[in-house]
């Protein structure tokens, strides 16, 4: 259901800034709008409180957002509200930062490291994946992992390269498995 409720809510606030010509306006405010839910904890406990009504709600969302950022995006809170769906407002718009990533050619990259990557072998990596795929531009995200021994893990969208150490370290102990039993089977 939230899936459904961010996909709904996000291609339609996509479709509008297309639409308005907007898309790095409606980028914008989307991230302002994030960080002011992010950074107050105390607003999106009031806004999915159940026991306050949704004119309290929606009057609350006019009075902070409203002047700041656009009437559409304005519209797009009060909906979420009015659907009793302010719970998944941040699903929604990650979905359309998303969806814009996507119609600008920018990928977003989870890479894992089993130490530390210097800023030659970031930009190398970058240069790689650039090179390797549709995308004209890179949001890189770096963590180190030394459980994974040596290489490294790269994460884009739903794709996953594995080239650890970890994972070759497992390939092989299962291949060795299999070799043993096979070996087993023939005996007399």
């Amino acid at each position: 259901m939230a899936k459904l409720v961010s996909k709904t809510y996000g291609d339609a606030l996509f479709e509008v800034a297309i639409e308005s010509g907007k898309l790095s306006d409606y980028w914008d405010e989307v991230q302002a709008v994030k960080a002011a839910i992010g950074e107050n904890p105390g607003l999106f406990k009031l806004m999915s409180h159940p026991k306050i009504v949704k004119e309290e709600k929606m009057k609350i969302i006019e009075d902070i957002f409203a002047g700041r950022i656009s009437g559409e995006l304005v519209g797009l809170l009060r909906m979420l509200v009015e659907k009793d769906h302010f719970a998944q407002v941040d699903a929604v718009l990650d979905y359309f930062l998303e969806r814009v990533r996507e119609h600008r050619n920018i990928g977003t990259a989870y890479v894992t490291s089993a130490m530390e990557l210097s800023d030659a072998q970031k930009d190398a990596v970058e240069k790689r994946l650039l090179e390797t795929t549709k995308y004209v531009k890179f949001e890189m995200h770096y963590e180190v992992d030394a459980a994974l021994i040596g290489g490294m893990v790269i994460r884009i969208g739903d794709r996953v390269v594995d080239s650890s150490v970890r994972t070759k370290l497992c390939d092989l102990t299962r291949e060795l498995s299999k070799i043993q039993l096979k070996a087993g089977e023939c005996a007399p």
